[in-house]
């Protein structure tokens, strides 16, 4: 399941934007997409590249192959300038040949960072880039369906998801920040500047995106960021700890869940051993509690294959985490009582006789309650569990 992660995603839903393009200062574009636009690149300059003067419009520009090696980081800049600006996409009429510019644009311009020019490009223009990148990405996601109706809240599971208007050009921009991430020329303590602290929050942020393909792109990128920038590490899990805090304790909604407890089952797999308190008490803290919100079934796969881990990892944690399931056993929702059943089970696989004897007297309880249950399904699953 996990492999996912280091696969390039599709991701989440956004919010449409001003009726009329806009400008955040840069601008520019491109018309065709050629990989002969992977030629020489120039070699990154000791002076610092100049921005070029602000544009007002979206208008077409040369390929980098059909200009001189001298001039592409110059027209690097104005290609970046060319994707600052917004556009309505509630309306397909409109605006469409700028769309289709900036759409241009944005291609070559990951054919451009794919090629190794983050390795030769700038320090400035990286700067740009990144700017570009959080002026299309970072914004105000559209409320809930049931927000706008002031309806009660509909079953998470059953609500269609809100697909991003913007999604042609966000996937690109998404895809960009990717390459760049990703690339082995792109310089970590020159990165590291300007993909800061602020810049993982807005992402994380966007977590809560109805679409499904921002979440996975969002899910991949942020899973490379945490592998690349090391010194990241412990503000990102403490950022995504938050995020877990406020959905169990205030608002049991978020989109994100699932794919924010994939990313944390590849981390928690590279632990090493023997584990830290701090790992334990996310275990104790953040882990078990997310059994209690409703919508569990949304997010169940992966949180049950993170508690799995820890207990694989350190057999010792197998009594905390049965006990823990039994705190927050399901009393009349049967399909959550059937998750925590099949949980149970492939804990019990991985605990050794000295743990479970620790806590074998209130797990029997629990499963000759369940197998006391005139529902059927909970007679079946607990039949199964205890053959086992």
């Amino acid at each position: 399941m996990f492999k996912k992660i280091m696969k390039g995603g599709h991701k989440k839903p956004s919010k449409s934007e001003s009726n009329e393009p806009s400008s955040y200062g840069l601008g520019g574009s491109n018309v065709v997409v050629s990989h002969a636009s992977r030629g020489a690149l120039v070699p990154s300059s000791p002076v610092t590249t100049a921005p070029p003067p602000p544009i007002t419009s979206v208008t077409p520009l040369p390929l980098f192959r059909d200009v001189p090696v001298s001039e592409r980081q110059s027209l690097f800049l104005r290609k970046l300038q060319n994707c600052c600006f917004h556009f309505d996409f509630t309306d397909t009429t409109k605006n469409a040949r700028e769309k289709e510019i900036k759409r241009q644009t944005l291609l070559e311009l990951v054919d451009f960072i794919q090629s190794g020019a983050s390795k030769v490009i700038s320090e400035s223009c990286q700067e740009e880039m990144i700017k570009m990148v959080s002026l299309n990405l970072f914004r105000c996601l559209p409320p809930a369906s049931h927000e706008n109706t002031g309806q009660e809240p509909a079953d998470p599971e059953e609500e269609e998801p809100y697909l991003e208007p913007s999604w042609p050009h966000l996937q690109l921009v998404y895809e960009l920040l990717l390459r760049y991430v990703v690339s082995t020329d792109t310089d970590t303590k020159v990165a590291k500047r300007y993909i800061d602290h602020s810049f993982v929050l807005k992402l994380l942020d966007l977590f809560d995106s109805e679409d499904p393909r921002e979440r996975e792109y969002l899910k991949t990128i942020l899973h490379r960021i945490y592998g690349k920038f090391m010194v990241h590490r412990p503000f990102i899990r403490k950022a995504i700890n938050n995020i877990f805090y406020r959905f169990i304790y205030e608002t049991e909604r978020h989109g994100g869940i699932g794919e924010l407890l994939e990313i944390l089952g590849s981390i928690i797999n590279g632990f090493a051993l023997p584990m830290k308190e701090e790992h334990k008490l996310f275990l104790i803290r953040v882990l078990i509690p997310l059994h209690k919100p409703k919508p569990i079934a949304i997010y169940h796969q992966q949180l049950s294959y993170c508690i799995v881990q820890f207990v694989e990892k350190d057999y010792k944690l197998a009594d905390t985490v049965i006990r823990g399931l039994l705190k927050y056993w399901p009393v009349t929702n049967c399909t959550k009582e059937n998750l925590f059943l099949q949980e149970l089970e492939e804990v019990l696989e991985a605990t050794q006789p000295v743990e479970f004897q620790r806590c074998m007297v209130p797990l029997f309880q629990q499963i000759a309650r369940c197998l006391n249950s005139s529902h059927f399904q909970n007679e079946h699953c607990s039949c199964g569990t205890m053959s086992t």
